[in-house]
């Protein structure tokens, strides 16, 4: 995965709590392409790495734009991207890369967004509109005052663009049963928003076709209660075997540490962010075995051919042939 500079060329402040970042090359160059749904991972002086969606055209290659929502009890990401950033400041990313796709297949391409998930959904808009694609956007915030961009998606969508506005109440919000529940023909719906509402948008449309729903996670779906439950089974995990195809070499995962630590123990580097299996940077393919895969992202089909390496483990006496 490459890895960039970037300078800060502008900073813009949508909302209470939403900042948008504006970065450009500090040489004048041309920026690495991306594609609609892409992210970059953000290497911060105070040691995390976050990842954020690019919200611009893909087809501007003289800068990357993002937005970041202030969360005072997150894990210090975005408090720090609000109060130690500035204009002229240069960060260390990696990317861009993309786990969010923008299929392309014919048919209608319904955007559900919410909140500051409205970012990815932002280059998707740009280029369904720039190739005249079906598309239509479901935007779902607390108020007016507290929605970024909204002369922008109101450009791009035009008349296939709804606004739902809850006052902090989702009851009183979109309301997904007539909104999504029955799926039309060709449609893929596109997903990013609150866990809240991706998980109960997820239940709605779980006959949909495979495949046809995606979605992008910024952070676990699942309860504190969900969370104790599998760490009393992480404390009856086994040790197994990871073979990668690619070098002959295999390694032995010990019940206390995950895939992905052995590899950096290894020096082997595969591209990671949350550690959790929700965010889907540290997915990879894998050949051979039996999977117990615990990620929040990937779906059945996926999981014949994939696994995320920060969570997912060998069936109790099983190895795993990696594509490494």
């Amino acid at each position: 995965m490459q890895q960039l500079i970037l300078k800060v060329n502008k900073l813009q402040q949508l909302t209470s709590g939403i900042k948008r970042f504006e970065f450009v090359s500090p040489v004048g160059d041309d920026l690495p392409v991306f594609t609609a749904g892409a992210h970059l991972d953000f290497h911060l002086d105070n040691g995390l790495i976050r990842s954020y969606s690019l919200a611009n055209n893909p087809e501007e290659s003289n800068r990357y734009v993002t937005a970041v929502l202030r969360e005072e009890t997150g894990g210090g990401g975005s408090k720090y991207m609000h109060d130690n950033v500035s204009v002229g400041d240069e960060l260390k990313v990696t990317g861009p890369s993309n786990n969010f796709e923008l299929a392309d297949i014919p048919g209608t391409h319904i955007l559900l967004g919410g909140g500051i998930g409205i970012t990815p959904l932002l280059a998707m808009g740009h280029k369904l509109k720039a190739e005249n694609r079906p598309r239509h956007l479901h935007y779902c915030t607390k108020s007016r005052e507290e929605t970024a961009f909204v002369e922008e998606v109101e450009q791009i969508f035009g008349d296939n663009l709804t606004f739902y506005h809850d006052g902090g109440d989702p009851s009183k919000g979109i309301n997904l049963k007539e909104t999504i529940g029955v799926q039309t023909i060709d449609a893929n719906l596109y997903i990013c928003g609150p866990t809240g509402l991706l998980s109960a948008a997820r239940d709605v449309t779980s006959h949909w076709t495979v495949g046809s729903v995606h979605f992008e996670l910024f952070q676990s779906t699942k309860s504190k209660e969900e969370k104790a439950a599998e760490a009393k089974l992480d404390n009856r995990n086994q040790a197994f075997e990871v073979e990668l195809a690619q070098s002959g070499r295999t390694l032995m995962i010990p019940e206390d540490k995950s895939i992905l630590q052995v590899l950096w123990e290894n020096e082997i580097e595969v591209l990671h962010a949350c550690e959790e299996g929700w965010c889907g940077n540290c997915v990879v393919d894998y050949l051979e075995g039996g999977v117990d895969h615990r990620d929040e992202v990937l779906d059945d089909l996926e999981r014949e051919s994939k696994l995320q390496v920060c969570v997912s483990r060998a069936l109790p006496g099983g190895k795993i042939i990696l594509d490494l």
